[in-house]
C-alpha cells in the first residue's frame, strides 16, 4: 500500500523522532550529571528522560513500521531489523536500522536494569550516543526535508545541544577523577616522626 498520507507520517515521525530522541539524551545526561536545582528536582528530569524514552521508541517503531507498509519503497519487514539488507540506498537505511536495533538493546537491558550489573547496563546504555548519532546520519543522508533550511536548523540545534551537554559532562567526569587521584596535601611524616592529627 502505498499513499502521501504514509509518506507524510514517515517524514513527520522521522523528524519529530530526531526531536524527541535528542532531548532523551539531553535529559538523561543531566540525571546522569546530577543536575539539580530547588525549581527543577532530580526525580523530574529523571521521569521527562524515562517518558520521553518511551515517546522516541514508539516514534522509532511506528518510523519503521510506515517505512515496511509504505510501498513507495520496497523494504521488507526483515530489512527494518537486519542492517544493510536493503536494496534501497543501503548504508543510510542501514544506518538507521543499525540504530533500532541498539536503542532495542538499550531498552531490554533497561526494563531487565534491577536484574543487571549496574556496570553493565551503564555500558550498553551508553550505546544510546551511537543510536543517537547512527539516526541522525541516516535521517540526514535519506531523509527527503533534510536538507531544507527548517530540518537542517532542527538537526543542527539537536546536534549543538547533545554536544554541549555531552562534553560538559565528560569535563564535570574528568575533573572528578582528577580530584580524586590528586595526592594529599598534607605530607606524609618521616620516618621516626609520629604522624600529626
Amino acid at each position: 500500500m502505498t499513499s502521501p498520507l504514509l509518506w507524510y507520517l514517515n517524514r513527520g515521525t522521522g523528524i519529530v523522532l530526531v526531536a524527541v530522541f535528542s532531548l532523551t539524551v539531553v535529559l538523561g545526561v543531566l540525571a546522569t550529571g546530577r543536575a539539580v536545582s530547588p525549581w527543577w528536582p532530580r526525580f523530574v528530569t529523571q521521569g521527562l528522560h524515562r517518558a520521553l524514552s518511551a515517546v522516541s521508541v514508539l516514534l522509532l517503531l511506528a518510523h519503521a513500521l510506515i517505512a515496511v507498509v509504505d510501498e513507495y519503497v520496497d523494504i521488507r519487514w526483515w530489512q527494518a531489523l537486519v542492517p544493510f539488507g536493503s536494496s534501497y540506498r543501503p548504508l543510510w537505511l542501514g544506518l538507521g536500522t543499525a540504530a533500532l536495533d541498539l536503542t532495542a538493546v538499550v531498552v531490554a537491558t533497561s526494563l531487565a536494569r534491577s536484574r543487571l550489573p549496574h556496570r553493565l547496563w551503564f555500558l550498553v546504555h551508553l550505546t544510546t550516543y551511537l543510536a543517537w548519532g547512527l539516526g541522525l546520519l541516516h535521517g540526514f543522508m535519506i531523509g527527503t526535508d533534510a536538507h531544507l533550511g527548517w530540518s537542517v536548523a532542527v538537526t543542527a540545534a539537536c546536534v549543538g545541544l547533545v554536544a554541549l551537554l555531552g562534553a560538559a559532562r565528560v569535563v564535570a567526569v574528568l575533573r572528578a577523577r582528577g580530584r580524586s587521584r590528586a595526592p594529599s596535601r598534607t605530607p606524609a611524616p618521616r620516618s621516626g616522626e609520629p604522624a600529626s592529627r
